[in-house]
């Protein structure tokens, strides 16, 4: 029997950088905007099931032949 629960591991969000928010400003500075970051639902992490990261090491064109090995 399969294992039922799927093994999820969290990252730091790119858009946000873990705060929860992006910050404009603009005008050349004069107006100050606050905005909700989208990408990570205001939490600052983003999850990804372990399956996902597997199947993208798996879709990955990287030749991992021995010729190409420095020895």
């Amino acid at each position: 029997m399969a294992n039922s629960k799927k093994r999820r591991h969290s990252a730091i969000c790119d858009d946000c950088n873990g705060n929860g928010y992006k910050q404009f400003h603009l005008e050349e500075g004069r107006e100050h905007v606050i905005l909700q970051c989208e990408t990570c639902d205001s939490e600052g992490e983003i999850y990804v099931d372990e399956s996902e990261i597997i199947e993208s090491y798996i879709d990955a064109d990287t030749v991992t032949d021995d010729v190409i090995k420095l020895h």
